[in-house]
Protein backbone atom coordinates (compact mmCIF):
# COMPACT_ATOMS: atom_id res chain seq x y z
CA UNK A 1 0.00 0.00 0.00
CA UNK A 2 1.13 3.55 -0.72
CA UNK A 3 1.96 5.88 2.15
CA UNK A 4 -0.36 8.91 2.14
CA UNK A 5 0.42 10.66 5.44
CA UNK A 6 3.41 10.53 7.78
CA UNK A 7 4.47 7.15 6.37
CA UNK A 8 0.98 5.61 6.83
CA UNK A 9 -1.16 4.05 4.12
CA UNK A 10 -4.94 4.46 4.15
CA UNK A 11 -5.59 1.49 6.44
CA UNK A 12 -2.99 2.64 8.97
CA UNK A 13 -4.27 6.21 8.89
CA UNK A 14 -7.84 5.02 9.41
CA UNK A 15 -6.70 3.07 12.47
CA UNK A 16 -4.66 6.02 13.73
CA UNK A 17 -7.84 8.08 14.17
CA UNK A 18 -10.38 5.38 15.03
CA UNK A 19 -10.98 6.12 18.70
CA UNK A 20 -13.98 3.79 18.91
CA UNK A 21 -11.92 0.80 17.82
CA UNK A 22 -8.98 1.77 20.03
CA UNK A 23 -11.13 1.58 23.18
CA UNK A 24 -12.70 -1.88 23.24
CA UNK A 25 -15.70 -0.87 25.38
CA UNK A 26 -16.31 2.51 23.78
CA UNK A 27 -19.98 1.70 23.12
CA UNK A 28 -20.48 0.98 26.83
CA UNK A 29 -18.99 4.36 27.73
CA UNK A 30 -21.51 6.10 25.48
CA UNK A 31 -24.39 4.05 26.88
CA UNK A 32 -23.46 4.93 30.46
CA UNK A 33 -23.08 8.60 29.56
CA UNK A 34 -26.56 8.67 28.07
CA UNK A 35 -28.10 7.21 31.22
CA UNK A 36 -26.29 9.68 33.46
CA UNK A 37 -27.10 12.60 31.16
CA UNK A 38 -30.81 11.76 31.09
CA UNK A 39 -30.86 12.26 34.85
CA UNK A 40 -28.89 15.52 34.69
CA UNK A 41 -31.27 16.95 32.08
CA UNK A 42 -34.17 16.58 34.54
CA UNK A 43 -32.55 18.97 37.02
CA UNK A 44 -34.66 21.91 38.27
CA UNK A 45 -34.22 25.03 36.18
CA UNK A 46 -32.92 23.25 33.09
CA UNK A 47 -33.96 24.81 29.79
CA UNK A 48 -33.93 22.06 27.18
CA UNK A 49 -33.79 22.17 23.38
CA UNK A 50 -33.63 25.94 23.15
CA UNK A 51 -33.43 26.95 19.47
CA UNK A 52 -30.50 29.19 18.58
CA UNK A 53 -30.95 28.74 14.81
CA UNK A 54 -33.31 27.34 12.21
CA UNK A 55 -31.67 23.96 11.59
CA UNK A 56 -33.34 21.01 13.38
CA UNK A 57 -30.22 20.27 15.46
CA UNK A 58 -29.41 23.93 16.18
CA UNK A 59 -30.56 23.51 19.77
CA UNK A 60 -28.93 23.82 23.17
CA UNK A 61 -29.66 22.73 26.73
CA UNK A 62 -29.03 25.30 29.45
CA UNK A 63 -28.07 23.82 32.83
CA UNK A 64 -27.76 26.55 35.48
CA UNK A 65 -25.66 26.39 38.61
CA UNK A 66 -28.28 28.39 40.51
CA UNK A 67 -26.56 31.73 40.94
CA UNK A 68 -27.25 34.91 38.97
CA UNK A 69 -24.23 36.33 37.19
CA UNK A 70 -22.38 33.01 36.94
CA UNK A 71 -19.74 32.33 34.31
CA UNK A 72 -20.94 30.29 31.33
CA UNK A 73 -19.24 27.20 29.91
CA UNK A 74 -20.52 26.19 26.45
CA UNK A 75 -19.70 22.52 25.80
CA UNK A 76 -19.48 21.11 22.25
CA UNK A 77 -19.83 17.35 21.83
CA UNK A 78 -17.65 15.09 19.69
CA UNK A 79 -18.23 12.41 17.08
CA UNK A 80 -16.01 13.50 14.18
CA UNK A 81 -18.62 16.09 13.11
CA UNK A 82 -20.91 13.27 11.92
CA UNK A 83 -22.47 11.50 14.92
CA UNK A 84 -23.65 11.81 18.56
CA UNK A 85 -25.81 14.54 20.06
CA UNK A 86 -25.82 16.96 22.99
CA UNK A 87 -28.18 14.76 25.03
CA UNK A 88 -25.43 12.18 25.63
CA UNK A 89 -23.03 14.66 27.22
CA UNK A 90 -25.01 16.53 29.87
CA UNK A 91 -23.20 14.49 32.53
CA UNK A 92 -20.06 16.62 32.07
CA UNK A 93 -21.94 19.66 33.40
CA UNK A 94 -21.76 18.32 36.95
CA UNK A 95 -18.12 19.23 37.42
CA UNK A 96 -18.39 22.92 36.43
CA UNK A 97 -21.82 23.37 38.05
CA UNK A 98 -20.41 22.30 41.41
CA UNK A 99 -18.19 25.39 41.20
CA UNK A 100 -21.00 27.81 40.34
CA UNK A 101 -20.57 27.68 36.55
CA UNK A 102 -23.61 27.56 34.25
CA UNK A 103 -23.31 25.10 31.37
CA UNK A 104 -24.83 25.19 27.88
CA UNK A 105 -24.74 21.87 26.02
CA UNK A 106 -24.55 22.62 22.31
CA UNK A 107 -26.14 20.63 19.51
CA UNK A 108 -25.28 21.22 15.87
CA UNK A 109 -25.92 19.88 12.37
CA UNK A 110 -23.92 16.84 11.30
CA UNK A 111 -22.11 15.75 8.16
CA UNK A 112 -22.93 14.82 5.46
CA UNK A 113 -26.04 17.01 5.71
CA UNK A 114 -23.80 19.92 6.76
CA UNK A 115 -20.29 20.89 5.71
CA UNK A 116 -17.71 21.63 8.40
CA UNK A 117 -17.89 25.32 7.48
CA UNK A 118 -21.65 25.18 8.19
CA UNK A 119 -21.02 23.54 11.56
CA UNK A 120 -18.50 26.22 12.53
CA UNK A 121 -21.02 28.91 11.59
CA UNK A 122 -23.61 27.23 13.82
CA UNK A 123 -21.23 27.22 16.78
CA UNK A 124 -20.61 30.94 16.27
CA UNK A 125 -24.35 31.48 15.91
CA UNK A 126 -24.93 29.69 19.23
CA UNK A 127 -22.28 31.78 20.96
CA UNK A 128 -23.81 35.00 19.63
CA UNK A 129 -27.29 33.85 20.66
CA UNK A 130 -26.16 33.11 24.19
CA UNK A 131 -24.34 36.43 24.56
CA UNK A 132 -27.38 38.36 23.32
CA UNK A 133 -29.71 36.49 25.65
CA UNK A 134 -27.59 36.45 28.79
CA UNK A 135 -30.34 38.25 30.68
CA UNK A 136 -32.81 35.47 29.88
CA UNK A 137 -30.42 32.81 31.13
CA UNK A 138 -28.91 34.79 34.00
CA UNK A 139 -25.17 34.45 33.34
CA UNK A 140 -22.49 37.13 33.04
CA UNK A 141 -21.92 37.88 29.30
CA UNK A 142 -18.38 39.01 30.09
CA UNK A 143 -17.51 35.51 31.31
CA UNK A 144 -18.24 33.14 28.43
CA UNK A 145 -15.96 30.12 27.94
CA UNK A 146 -16.19 27.24 25.50
CA UNK A 147 -14.99 23.68 25.61
CA UNK A 148 -15.35 20.52 23.63
CA UNK A 149 -14.21 16.94 23.22
CA UNK A 150 -12.74 15.28 20.12
CA UNK A 151 -14.38 17.05 17.15
CA UNK A 152 -15.83 19.39 19.75
CA UNK A 153 -12.26 20.09 20.85
CA UNK A 154 -11.54 21.23 17.30
CA UNK A 155 -14.60 23.49 17.35
CA UNK A 156 -13.64 24.94 20.74
CA UNK A 157 -10.15 25.72 19.42
CA UNK A 158 -11.64 27.50 16.42
CA UNK A 159 -13.94 29.44 18.76
CA UNK A 160 -10.95 30.65 20.81
CA UNK A 161 -10.31 33.08 17.96
CA UNK A 162 -13.68 34.81 18.44
CA UNK A 163 -13.91 38.00 20.53
CA UNK A 164 -16.94 36.94 22.60
CA UNK A 165 -14.96 34.15 24.28
CA UNK A 166 -12.74 34.65 27.32
CA UNK A 167 -11.12 31.24 27.14
CA UNK A 168 -11.49 27.72 25.77
CA UNK A 169 -10.78 24.12 26.78
CA UNK A 170 -10.03 21.72 23.90
CA UNK A 171 -10.12 18.08 25.03
CA UNK A 172 -8.66 15.36 22.80
CA UNK A 173 -9.06 17.71 19.87
CA UNK A 174 -8.17 17.81 16.20
CA UNK A 175 -6.00 20.80 15.35
CA UNK A 176 -4.86 19.95 11.82
CA UNK A 177 -7.54 18.78 9.40
CA UNK A 178 -5.12 17.56 6.73
CA UNK A 179 -5.12 13.89 7.84
CA UNK A 180 -8.91 13.99 8.27
CA UNK A 181 -9.25 14.57 4.52
CA UNK A 182 -7.23 11.42 3.79
CA UNK A 183 -8.92 8.86 6.06
CA UNK A 184 -12.34 7.28 6.63
CA UNK A 185 -13.61 10.36 8.47
CA UNK A 186 -13.78 12.24 5.20
CA UNK A 187 -16.21 9.76 3.66
CA UNK A 188 -18.98 11.84 5.24
CA UNK A 189 -17.28 15.12 6.18
CA UNK A 190 -15.98 15.75 2.63
CA UNK A 191 -13.49 18.45 3.55
CA UNK A 192 -12.31 20.70 0.74
CA UNK A 193 -8.97 22.49 0.44
CA UNK A 194 -10.40 25.79 1.68
CA UNK A 195 -11.85 24.20 4.83
CA UNK A 196 -8.56 22.48 5.60
CA UNK A 197 -6.69 25.78 5.31
CA UNK A 198 -9.20 28.07 7.03
CA UNK A 199 -10.67 25.77 9.72
CA UNK A 200 -7.54 24.01 11.01
CA UNK A 201 -6.65 25.60 14.36
CA UNK A 202 -2.93 25.28 13.51
CA UNK A 203 -3.53 27.85 10.77
CA UNK A 204 -5.62 30.18 12.95
CA UNK A 205 -3.17 30.93 15.76
CA UNK A 206 -2.88 34.68 16.20
CA UNK A 207 -2.19 37.42 18.69
CA UNK A 208 -5.29 38.41 20.61
CA UNK A 209 -6.79 34.92 20.74
CA UNK A 210 -8.46 33.85 23.98
CA UNK A 211 -6.41 31.66 26.33
CA UNK A 212 -6.74 28.06 25.15
CA UNK A 213 -6.11 25.03 27.34
CA UNK A 214 -5.42 21.81 25.44
CA UNK A 215 -5.85 18.45 27.18
CA UNK A 216 -5.22 14.94 25.91
CA UNK A 217 -5.10 11.54 27.55
CA UNK A 218 -1.78 9.81 28.00
CA UNK A 219 -3.37 6.56 26.78
CA UNK A 220 -4.94 8.02 23.65
CA UNK A 221 -3.99 7.13 20.10
CA UNK A 222 -0.55 8.41 19.10
CA UNK A 223 -1.97 10.69 16.41
CA UNK A 224 -4.31 12.38 18.89
CA UNK A 225 -1.40 13.03 21.22
CA UNK A 226 0.78 14.24 18.35
CA UNK A 227 -1.90 16.68 17.21
CA UNK A 228 -2.08 18.26 20.68
CA UNK A 229 1.68 18.39 21.15
CA UNK A 230 2.30 19.84 17.68
CA UNK A 231 -0.36 22.48 18.19
CA UNK A 232 1.19 23.53 21.49
CA UNK A 233 4.62 23.74 19.87
CA UNK A 234 3.25 25.86 17.03
CA UNK A 235 1.70 28.25 19.57
CA UNK A 236 4.87 28.50 21.65
CA UNK A 237 6.96 30.15 18.95
CA UNK A 238 4.97 33.41 18.87
CA UNK A 239 4.22 33.16 22.60
CA UNK A 240 0.49 32.61 22.29
CA UNK A 241 -1.67 31.71 25.33
CA UNK A 242 -1.94 27.96 24.73
CA UNK A 243 -1.22 25.48 27.53
CA UNK A 244 -1.14 21.68 27.43
CA UNK A 245 -2.09 19.03 29.97
CA UNK A 246 -1.42 15.35 29.24
CA UNK A 247 -3.59 13.30 31.61
CA UNK A 248 -1.72 10.12 32.50
CA UNK A 249 -3.76 6.91 32.41
CA UNK A 250 -6.73 8.47 30.57
CA UNK A 251 -7.93 7.32 27.17
CA UNK A 252 -10.26 9.02 24.69
CA UNK A 253 -13.37 8.25 26.75
CA UNK A 254 -12.18 8.13 30.34
CA UNK A 255 -10.71 11.62 30.00
CA UNK A 256 -14.21 13.14 30.10
CA UNK A 257 -14.72 11.80 33.61
CA UNK A 258 -12.20 14.44 34.67
CA UNK A 259 -14.66 17.15 33.63
CA UNK A 260 -17.73 15.44 35.07
CA UNK A 261 -16.25 15.29 38.59
CA UNK A 262 -16.17 18.43 40.77
CA UNK A 263 -12.60 17.52 41.76
CA UNK A 264 -11.61 16.26 38.30
CA UNK A 265 -8.42 17.36 36.62
CA UNK A 266 -10.25 19.00 33.72
CA UNK A 267 -12.66 20.73 36.05
CA UNK A 268 -9.62 22.13 37.84
CA UNK A 269 -8.12 23.19 34.50
CA UNK A 270 -11.34 25.01 33.62
CA UNK A 271 -11.47 26.81 36.93
CA UNK A 272 -7.83 27.86 36.53
CA UNK A 273 -8.67 29.17 33.06
CA UNK A 274 -11.49 31.25 34.51
CA UNK A 275 -9.31 32.49 37.37
CA UNK A 276 -6.66 33.50 34.84
CA UNK A 277 -9.12 35.83 33.18
CA UNK A 278 -10.23 37.35 36.47
CA UNK A 279 -6.62 38.06 37.39
CA UNK A 280 -5.66 39.15 33.87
Amino acid sequence: MTAIYRGMDRAALDAAYNNSAAVADSANWLARWRVRSTEVRTMPGAQLDVAYGNAPRARLDYLPAGKTGAPLFMFIHGGYWQRNDKDIFAFVAEGPRAHGVDVAMLGYSLAPQARLSDIVREVEQALTFLARNSGQFGFDPAKIYAGGWSAGGHLAAVASQWPLLRGALAISGIFDLAPMALCYINDKVQLDKNEIETLSPVHLLRKGMAPLHVAVGGDELSELKRQSLSFKERADSPGLPVSLHVLAGRHHYSILEELAKPDGMLTSDLMQLMARHVKG
